[in-house]
């Protein structure tokens, strides 16, 4: 052996000879276990957070030593709005859009970026000893995918369980898209609040631009200030002409803010939106999906909002309409968590899942601990939140990811609105009309952007054209519909007999919401069992101090780049030794060093032994066979403790307990020690027996920890004919267990 250990002559080559040796596929013998990878995006780099899948990792790598016939499966995720998102920035770069092209066009160009900056996660995961069984990929538009979400669309639908309605979302008009609420990150902003004169009233907003769109003014029904006028008509002096509006009474207004009478605009604010439904209000929309006032703000239209806003607080100054400005408003604002732009409410046509009925086995499942939450307390954050869960818009305004399939037929549709791209030239318009003035439907469907089917409109849900008059909705699956039907997926054929449900999930924290609900919602309501068995929730790699990285904070660290430096194992140390479950991992380049220092001493202890062992020049039996010592007997009851406590620490997944027990173990008892002691006895074999079967020992229980070390010595005691390895393989021997 050489003298000090080397990660890089060592990782690389050993981890091809794993792939070779087919060790990362299930074996045909032993239970079933099963891990599903959290598909990361096709097109992703690694960082920090990914570094976490080390955890799959662990239990994959130590089932298999325990004779299961276990198993991870990976596979990536088209990651739509994140993906196109991407994509747009580069065509920005170039002076183009996405409304630069056709649909079909750019769906196409997206796949040719995702295809080609794709598979560079895997490699990344390769460089870590991720023991994945890459042959079974799964990329969430694979055809089987698309199959199993069209299918689960259609039986959703034919059951009532999807509808198609007028809603209140939050619309990012730079991404194009609605957002799920969990989509949604606020932030705490200081904008003016401006105190209008309105009719017999003053009121306060923050939105002075939608006063075109309001239907009626309220007050609460208990304000005293008010009575007189509740159900009265009121007429309002506007910038482009009077109006009439009723006030009404409601709870949901708080007499504390501004004067305690607010503005109703239906049209663009959740809470005026459940407002008007109580009270029959109109809807009336005066913003559009490209962020600007449309045609029924006279003068203002085609502003932008913000411009909007401008214009019209200086000609309510000047008309005298306006009582004060507070420029020191302190609110929360939503913003889209990818842009960072404000978004804005708007109620859209959406394709929706009605969740009320679906979410309850799943509530069942979680409180009879069906399914077992690590850390515990995620399993009240999971409750909570399918508590107050409403309805599921599930589609979303972009080209890239499984188009929704539902069809219109454009001659039972005559006045649906779409947008076409006809000679470079982009059209919207009816279809009816659009076709009358000699557009045929052949260019109508080649060059569709967009199609906007008014509400009640005829469709056909098919996953292919059910005739040849009828186009498809442009609209696409939100991504986490697709996904969140991952382990019905993956799995295949008979494998749903007995690896189904899954028995481990390892994800963030931060989409149990997002993604691990509804993976048991469609389970559950699918297959009509859960579909995995434990959800354990990674902590959080932060930088040195305990801060989130970002890369606007500057302190972004690559994985790759402490894997090269110090070698994947100490890195993989980093982030379990001494972290507490659901906790934040201070990933400092110290804490990495030090982990780079134990694999040094792991392989000093075995250069130690094999020497030890070539001096003496003779072969060794076990333990067993020799009268051993008290320092024997000793160090091979600690090595039972050891075997119980790293064996408990894995079964509970506390894996700062098993780590922190083998790392005090073999450094200290065993190294400093034992090793020590038995210098002087360079001639017993019983102390060269002893010695070597707790090495091995700990070996094995460090492999699932620190794969590529472990696995290097491994291959080096097997050259040696006197240190009596058996076992081929390290990734494939047997878990140490307890003598009987």
């Amino acid at each position: 052996m050489d003298k000090a250990y080397d990660h890089k002559k060592h990782e690389e080559m050993i981890y091809k000879l794993w792939e070779e040796s087919g060790a990362f596929g299930p074996s045909s013998s032993g239970k079933p276990y099963t891990i599903l990878m959290p598909p990361p995006n096709a097109n992703a780099s690694l960082h920090a957070g990914h570094a976490m899948y080390t955890i799959d990792d662990i239990m994959v790598r130590w089932k298999r030593m325990e004779g299961y016939s276990a198993v991870w499966i990976p596979g990536t995720d088209h990651a739509g709005f994140e993906t196109q998102f991407v994509y747009e920035k580069n065509l920005a770069k170039e002076g183009k859009s996405r409304m630069d092209f056709d649909r079909a066009t750019l769906y196409q160009n997206i796949y040719n970026f995702v295809s080609e900056n794709s598979g560079l996660i895997f490699k990344q995961f390769r460089r870590l000893g991720f023991s994945a069984d890459w042959q079974r990929n799964v990329f969430t538009l694979d055809k089987n995918v698309t199959d199993k979400v069209f299918e689960t669309f259609r039986q959703m639908e034919t059951e009532g369980k999807i509808y198609r309605d007028e809603y209140m979302v939050n619309y990012c008009t730079h991404c194009g898209t609605s957002l799920a609420e969990l989509e949604i990150d606020h932030e705490e902003r200081i904008d003016s609040l401006y105190y209008m004169k309105y009719g017999p009233f003053i009121l306060a907003t923050v939105r002075p631009e939608t006063k075109f769109g309001d239907t009626a003014v309220a007050v609460n029904p208990k304000d005293k200030r008010y009575q007189e006028w509740i159900g009265k008509e009121i007429e309002v002096e506007g910038l482009i002409g009077k109006f009439k509006v009723k006030v009404i009474a409601d709870e949901m207004v708080d007499p504390e803010f501004g004067t305690g009478v607010v503005k109703v605009t239906p049209a663009h604010d959740p809470n005026d939106f459940e407002m008007g439904k109580k009270h029959g209000l109109e809807i009336k929309q005066v913003i559009g999906l490209d962020g600007r006032l449309n045609d029924k703000c006279g003068k203002y239209s085609g502003l932008k909002v913000a411009e909007a806003r401008r214009v019209v607080v200086e000609d309510l100054q000047k008309s005298g309409l306006m009582e004060k400005i507070d420029d020191k408003y302190t609110h929360s604002v939503g913003v889209c968590y990818k842009c960072r732009r404000v978004l804005e409410p708007m109620v859209i046509l959406n394709w929706f899942i009605k969740v009320d009925e679906l979410k309850k086995p799943v509530i069942a499942a979680v409180k009879k601990d069906r399914v077992v939450f690590s850390p515990r307390r995620f399993k009240k954050q999971m409750l909570d939140w399918l508590t107050i869960m409403h309805d599921w818009p599930i589609s979303r305004q972009i080209a890239w990811g499984i188009r929704i399939p539902a069809w219109y037929n454009v001659d039972e549709n005559p006045n649906m609105e779409i947008s076409v791209l006809v000679d470079d030239k982009k059209i919207r318009g009816s279809v009816g009309k659009l076709m009358s003035e000699g557009l045929s439907f052949e260019k109508i469907e080649r060059g569709l952007q967009a199609t906007f089917a008014p509400k009640g409109a005829r469709y056909v849900v098919s996953p292919t054209a059910p005739d040849s008059r009828s186009l498809q909705e442009t609209d696409t699956f939100d991504t986490w519909f697709s996904s969140g039907q991952w382990p019905l997926v993956t799995l295949k054929g008979d494998e749903f007999s007995n690896r189904f449900p899954t028995d481990f999930m390892g994800t963030l924290s931060d989409i149990l919401k997002f993604w691990v609900s509804r993976m048991m919602m469609f389970s559950l309501y699918l297959a009509g069992e859960i579909p995995f068995k434990n959800v354990y929730l990674w902590s959080m790699v932060a930088d040195s101090k305990g801060i989130k990285m970002s890369k606007s904070k500057g302190n972004v660290i690559n994985p790759i780049e402490l894997v090269d430096k110090y070698g994947a194992d100490a890195l993989r140390m980093t982030l379990v030794y001494g972290v507490a479950p659901g906790s934040k991992i201070p990933l400092s380049e110290d804490k990495v060093r030090g982990m780079r220092n134990f694999s040094n001493k792991i392989w000093n202890i075995g250069r130690f032994l094999q020497l030890m062992y070539e001096e003496y020049g003779k072969e060794v039996s076990w333990p067993e066979s020799y009268e051993l010592t008290n320092e024997d007997k000793g160090i091979l009851n600690d090595l039972e403790k050891l075997i119980s406590s790293v064996t408990r620490g894995l079964d509970t997944f506390r894996y700062a307990e098993s780590t922190e027990a083998i790392y005090e173990f073999l450094w200290h008892k065993f190294a400093d020690v034992y090793v020590e002691s038995i210098k002087e006895r360079k001639n017993d074999p019983g102390a060269l027996a002893v010695s070597r079967h707790v090495y091995l020992m700990c070996l094995k229980m460090l492999h699932p920890f620190m794969p590529f070390v472990t696995e290097a010595v491994w291959q080096e005691f097997r050259k040696n004919r006197l240190m009596g390895i058996q076992e081929e393989w390290l990734i494939k021997a047997s878990w140490p267990v307890l003598d009987k």
